[in-house]
């Protein structure tokens, strides 16, 4: 004989019959989700487009989402960016015969002197090198004149040396 049900509509724990409906698992019940904001949500490739908003004074609304895609690089040169510009090989030379022209006396015009043709081609290639090209330019023409002095000096050493010598 089974028991009448208990009065509340419980089923009695400890009757052996069979429960009215399946158990009930915690672990598959999921909450409902809030509804708003989806960051998963991706970006709209048309978005819809407002025709009165040139016709507006108000300055058009933010976009909500970012574009689709990897962002832009900060700046370019990083990674694989653009390849280093070249230096001007005859701003180097034209340094180094300057440099050169303290001891020797020959290369500093020559120096100078094509310092002022690399400068040139810097101009017109863009080219790295323009502070090697004027320093060449500088220390070249620096030189020369140090040069030219000293060679006047000694001409006018020699001119008055020979006119105070008294001939017996």
């Amino acid at each position: 004989m089974t028991q009448p049900p208990p009065a509340g509509g419980w089923p009695d724990p400890a009757s052996a019959g069979q429960p009215s409906g399946p158990p009930v698992d915690p672990l598959l019940s999921v909450p409902s989700q809030p509804a708003g904001y989806d960051p998963y949500r991706p970006a709209d490739p048309y978005p819809p487009i407002d025709q009165y908003a040139a016709k507006s004074d108000l300055p058009p609304a933010p976009a909500q989402y970012p574009p689709a895609g990897y962002p832009p690089p900060v700046q370019p040169g990083y990674g694989y960016g653009y390849p280093p510009r070249s230096t001007n090989s005859m701003a180097l030379v034209a340094l180094i015969l300057s440099l050169i022209g303290i001891g020797s006396c020959i290369t500093a015009p020559i120096g100078a002197i094509m310092g002022h043709v690399a400068m040139r081609q810097i101009r017109e290639t863009g080219e790295e090198g323009e502070g090697m090209a004027k320093a060449a330019i500088i220390v070249g023409w620096i030189l020369t004149a140090f040069i030219g002095l000293a060679v006047l000096a000694y001409v006018s050493i020699f001119i008055i040396w020979a006119t105070s010598v008294t001939t017996v």
